[in-house]
């Protein structure tokens, strides 16, 4: 399935449509323009195999550019919007990346562009989406320039993501490409598909940015399915609810800090909106408070699904809301690849018994330019089991409950304390909007539990809250989880695919004791 089959059978139906105006690029019109700019790369000198990278916001053209790269058999490197143009620059170094898009609504692509001899010298091309940034040819004048036939050697490209980065340097996740024709079947079209019902009358709904792997795939399969794919410009909340009634939504991918600003609107305004049409949300990427998604499908109906893997690709688990209902916090049972939860010397353990998960049988992914990184990812017995860093345990069926990431873990007097715990409660106190809980340096016990707030009011940044908090914790947990103490943060470094950004909190802790 590809997006060339619907450009024969339904040439007129919407591809894609800007949520905010309601543009649309139909799927006829995808082909035309995404031949084009395959023609475009080659002219370039951009062959087989290389790579090019996206720096842009949310816009039609994103997804436009992805399928003429797809087709040229390239790597489609997408960049965060929010980066400084000293980290987008490494990532376009180090993926090698030959050609670069952008626009000058991104904030440091000026600055990136002034100094590109310096910052991306091996980047032979830089083209402008908008035209707004001096020095640089325009993509729309040198695509119209392109002839709109098929390049001569076709074969299918794939996107290369950028870990997040949330515990150091961002790293590319390289995938082989198969050298196969550009309109071969897709594995993840095909699992979507049958995990979701999802076909040619679906109506998408993207509300984060695309330059995120879960977006960017799931935009990808969209149209290898056939379905409208509707992009919002950025989330929000009440215009979200407003979406999915406007455009008869049928379909979301969400993550859980989504549904935390969903379940803040007043009751009057959830109330207003038809949501009708919604039949399934699909959720990933962070932990969801049993809480929160309990409130979820209280609201919306047992609609709710997760899934649990990376963007490495190398396995996944998958759980419906109904088998949830049964075991609130599971992220459910293997569907791609089998399960192995292993003590640190890599012996495998009894179910119940918490330990590093590792997958085998998905894909043989490679973290680009880093075979360190690539190796501590491989079972030191089994190099075909790959993990993640994520702690968790399976119960006798079978279903996998995360505990936290391995690279979170505090360690306290000797005890391993694993934050995520009460992160989850803490985040279901009715004045908190999301928290980060870190070890932080103690003379006696090497580290203490700390947690950073950020709260709905910030009036709530009071000493007594904080107290509060803290018995609230004392309240639910066993006190060697709770936070000893609590700092309040306006705005917590939460990434847009809700993943917290915690290296960035550890670090205004951690600074004085490396200096030591």
């Amino acid at each position: 399935m590809h997006p060339r089959q619907f450009a024969q059978t339904a040439p007129d139906r919407p591809a894609i449509v800007m949520a905010s105006s309601g543009v649309s690029v139909s799927y006829w019109e995808l082909e035309a323009v995404a031949n084009r700019g395959a023609q475009l790369f080659r002219s370039r000198g951009i062959a087989t195999g290389d790579t090019v990278a996206i720096w842009l916001k949310n816009c039609l053209e994103y997804f436009q550019i992805y399928w003429a790269a797809q087709r040229a058999g390239l790597y489609i490197c997408p960049i965060s919007s929010q980066l400084t143009a000293e980290e987008a620059a490494y990532i376009a170094n180090d993926s090698q990346a030959r050609l670069l898009i952008t626009h000058a609504d991104i904030p440091a692509a000026a600055t990136l562009v002034r100094d590109r001899a310096v910052l991306v010298p091996r980047i032979a091309d830089i083209f402008d989406l908008g035209s707004g940034l001096d020095g640089l040819a325009s993509w729309e004048k040198a695509l119209a320039a392109q002839p709109g036939d098929r390049i001569a050697d076709e074969s299918a490209g794939f996107h290369m993501v950028y870990s997040s980065g949330t515990t150091g340097r961002p790293k590319g996740i390289r995938l082989p490409l198969t050298g196969g024709p550009a309109d071969e079947p897709h594995m993840l079209a095909e699992r979507i598909s049958g995990r979701y019902g999802l076909g040619e009358g679906s109506i998408i709904l993207s509300p984060a940015p695309l330059y995120h792997t879960a977006p960017l795939a799931y935009g990808m399969v969209a149209h290898r399915l056939g379905a409208t794919l509707v992009i919002m410009d950025k989330f929000d909340a009440e215009e979200t609810l407003r979406l999915i009634e406007r455009y008869r939504v049928t379909f979301m991918q969400m993550v859980p800090t989504m549904f935390v600003r969903l379940l803040a609107l007043p009751e009057a305004v959830r109330s207003q909106y038809d949501l009708s049409s919604l039949g399934k949300i699909v959720h990933a990427a962070a932990p969801c408070p049993i809480g929160i998604k309990r409130q979820m499908i209280e609201w919306l109906g047992p609609i709710i699904y997760e899934y649990y893997g990376g963007s490495e690709g190398n396995g996944s688990t998958f759980i419906t809301p109904e088998e949830w209902l049964e075991r609130p916090g599971s992220v459910g049972r293997a569907d791609w690849g089998t399960l192995h939860i292993c003590d640190d010397a890599g012996g495998e353990v009894a179910p119940g018994v918490d330990g590093l998960v590792y997958f085998e049988g998905g894909w043989d992914f490679q973290y680009l330019n880093d075979p360190e990184k690539t190796r501590d990812a491989r079972h030191p017995a089994h190099p075909e089991w790959t993990t993640l860093g994520d702690i968790g345990h399976v119960d006798a069926d079978g279903y996998l409950f995360l505990t936290d990431r391995q690279s979170f873990m505090i360690i306290s007097g000797g005890v391993n304390i694993y934050p995520q715990e009460a992160e989850n409660l803490l985040i279901t106190h009715p004045r908190v909007a999301d928290a980060a809980v870190i070890g932080v340096p103690n003379s006696d016990f090497g580290e203490e539990v700390k947690a950073v707030v950020q709260p709905f009011d910030p009036a709530d940044a009071t000493p007594e809250f904080a107290q509060e908090l803290i018995a609230f914790c004392r309240s639910n947990l066993s006190p060697v989880k709770c936070p000893r103490s609590i700092d309040f943060d306006p705005a917590l470094p939460r990434l847009d695919t809700g993943k917290l950004y915690k290296r960035l909190i550890r670090d205004r802790y951690w600074a004085d004791e490396r200096t030591r």
